[in-house]
């Protein structure tokens, strides 16, 4: 994200969010009346994990527009959490989607009935490549992009493949091997819905984590001291803690400095500090530069460490 500004990075992650809606629509569309058709469980199952998807994917639209919205006096850090919120609906909305596809898929084990029709196949076939295929889209400029409600979006497109490609084993039993499998794309819904519920959990958790305001990644730290470092008058750096919120990130950071300097030239270097790291890392909104005496770090570090 540091090649863009947080106007384009907003901007990209509602488009592919769009692109997900309109897709997982037409997916979910496809897949009901396939099912209902081809007398597949699987494939309904499917179809009602999709049109969660479609809903999943709407929520995360607008956790992604209340995001990007400027700050305000009554919200002067933004609204990014409304992203991470966001992210957590969605993953809460996989659970749900899980539990129930496994509940419909024992009534349906415990209730004899004919096998699917073979046309099924090629519609899963044809889910599974779409779909993968927007995963692999939409985690790439989640990635990019630092986004955790887009990733998540990204991983709730694969699980509807992985339920897909489920279906698809189990109705290919059902028809391999005649009467009496006629329930295995039942059992393939079973096992999907358990594959759902494992991804929602490792989807909830960096969300979370947002929210609980757990560290970015180390090598934002990383860049961010030694950019500082790079700045006239700055003699090295002590703590830097970076916080994430959606697509901004908040750095507070102390700078070594000469002791003997005056309160202006402290402050000229503070203001240098803070203008290279935000010319160098765009997806940094604020940085807050606190100056302290060079010759007193070691006393200071003690402090900190006791």
């Amino acid at each position: 994200m540091s090649a863009i500004t947080r106007q384009q990075a907003a901007r990209s992650a509602q488009r592919t969010t769009l692109i997900g809606i309109v897709l997982n629509g037409t997916l979910a569309a496809v897949k009901a009346v396939a099912g209902i058709l081809g007398n597949s469980y699987a494939l309904v199952a499917d179809a009602i994990e999709s049109f969660s998807d479609v809903l999943a994917s709407a929520i995360v639209w607008v956790g992604l527009r209340i995001a990007a919205s400027p700050p305000t006096e009554r919200h002067p850090y933004g609204k990014g959490r409304a992203e991470a919120i966001a992210a957590v609906v969605v993953s809460l909305a996989l659970f749900g989607a899980a539990a129930a596809i496994a509940i419909s898929s024992v009534r349906e084990i415990r209730t004899p009935h004919h096998a699917p029709a073979p046309f099924t196949l090629l519609v899963l076939v044809l889910v599974v490549l779409v779909k993968e295929g927007l995963f692999r889209y939409a985690f790439r400029v989640g990635d990019t992009l630092d986004s955790t409600a887009v990733k998540t979006d990204a991983w709730h497109h694969r699980s509807d493949a992985v339920t897909s490609l489920a279906a698809f084993i189990g109705i290919s039993i059902a028809l391999a091997m005649g009467p009496g499998y006629e329930s295995a794309d039942d059992w393939a819904a079973l096992i999907a819905s358990g594959i759902i519920a494992f991804n929602a959990y490792h989807l909830i958790r960096p969300a979370l984590s947002e929210l609980t305001d757990v560290a970015p990644n180390a090598e934002l730290v990383r860049q961010v001291r030694a950019i500082a470092e790079q700045v006239s008058d700055v003699h090295g750096t002590h703590r830097c803690w970076v916080r994430k919120l959606g697509f901004d990130h908040y750095v507070e950071l102390d700078v070594l400095v000469d002791g003997d300097l005056s309160v202006r030239e402290g402050h000229d270097i503070a203001h240098r500090v803070h203008e290279a790291i935000r010319d160098a890392l765009p997806m940094v909104t604020r940085v807050m530069v606190h100056v302290e005496p060079v010759d007193q770090y070691g006393r200071h570090k003690l402090d900190w460490e006791a």
